[in-house]
């Protein structure tokens, strides 16, 4: 396989890029959680920016839906935040302070799902704009990411508790804990397998779960890689940041791992997406965005 990997500086100083993703219109979003802005990138390279109203919300994960608009979570400020086509933004409260939103995922049926990293919750936005808390059955399990699984569930991340959660629509949960201790498991995605897929910063493997909760982990050849957020290519392999060794990662659903170093150092990569182009796109706190493409040898 021969990848190449390009680079795009930011405009702003010190952004702080973290999530990112990618969006109806053909471009990626992404949030800057030190410059309290989201941005937005074609995919020839063009950035835009919107302020977000809240002072020092502390953007981070971001989700883009089926109906166009942009949903981000505001940890710092309590809050979840919604970016319309028009380019308004919308935030709504969170009943419970300093409950640190963080991961955030479009459901099923189009409701905007998320993680309470403090206040111990999975919580759900409504189309009225009704929002619905569940409790989590362990206290300071510090949900992290979460994904809408193949099973009609979501499927999240405890990254305290060194578990993995699952949730229904009608908020029942259960969890699976993880064979290796302190994994600290984080990001998570679908597989093409059916099955998802999702990272150990610290056990520093990339971990699979069915939707039965069978648990396979594959340990990343490079120590102390630092995993991060984790998302399935369109060649059907997952690819995932690694923000302590500066690469990219490549894992094919049989388990075989290949890495790929960032070219500029000590990037941190964090978030990860498909672009509408084919490339993988991902967020580097450095004040870039990577681009990394392949093609397959002839």
């Amino acid at each position: 396989m021969i990848v190449k990997i390009k680079e795009y500086e930011l405009p702003h100083v010190d952004s702080g890029p973290y999530g990112i993703t990618s969006g109806k219109d053909g471009a990626l979003w992404f949030t800057q959680y030190k410059t309290n802005k989201i941005g937005r990138i074609t995919v020839e390279g063009k950035v835009k920016n919107f302020n977000v109203p809240t002072i020092d919300a502390g953007a981070l994960s971001i989700t883009s839906t089926t109906q166009g608009d942009i949903w981000f979570t505001e940890n710092k400020a309590n809050k979840i935040g919604k970016l319309t086509i028009t380019g308004d933004i919308m935030e709504y409260v969170l009943s419970t302070p300093d409950s640190a939103p963080f991961g955030i995922t479009e459901g099923h049926n189009g409701d905007i799902w998320f993680t309470e990293m403090n206040g111990n919750r999975i919580g759900r936005i409504l189309p009225s704009g009704e929002i619905i808390e569940h409790d989590l059955p362990q206290p300071g399990s510090y949900p992290s990411f979460i994904v809408a699984g193949s099973d009609n569930a979501l499927w999240f991340t405890l990254n305290q508790s060194n578990q993995i959660g699952r949730i229904t629509l009608e908020g029942g949960v259960t969890t699976y804990q993880l064979p290796t201790a302190q994994a600290g498991p984080v990001g998570i995605t679908n597989g093409p397998d059916g099955a998802l897929w999702f990272v150990e910063i610290n056990g520093n493997k990339i971990g699979r779960i069915t939707t039965s909760g069978v648990i396979n982990e594959y340990s990343i050849p490079t120590p102390n890689a630092r995993p991060h957020a984790i998302v399935t290519g369109p060649d059907n392999a997952l690819w995932f940041t690694e923000w302590g060794s500066n690469q990219i990662g490549r894992i094919t659903v049989n388990g075989e791992i290949m890495e790929y170093p960032i070219p500029t150092p000590n990037a941190e990569p964090h978030g990860i997406v498909v672009g509408s182009d084919q490339a993988l796109w991902f967020a580097e706190e450095c004040n870039k965005l990577g681009r990394l493409s392949f093609a397959h040898k002839p």
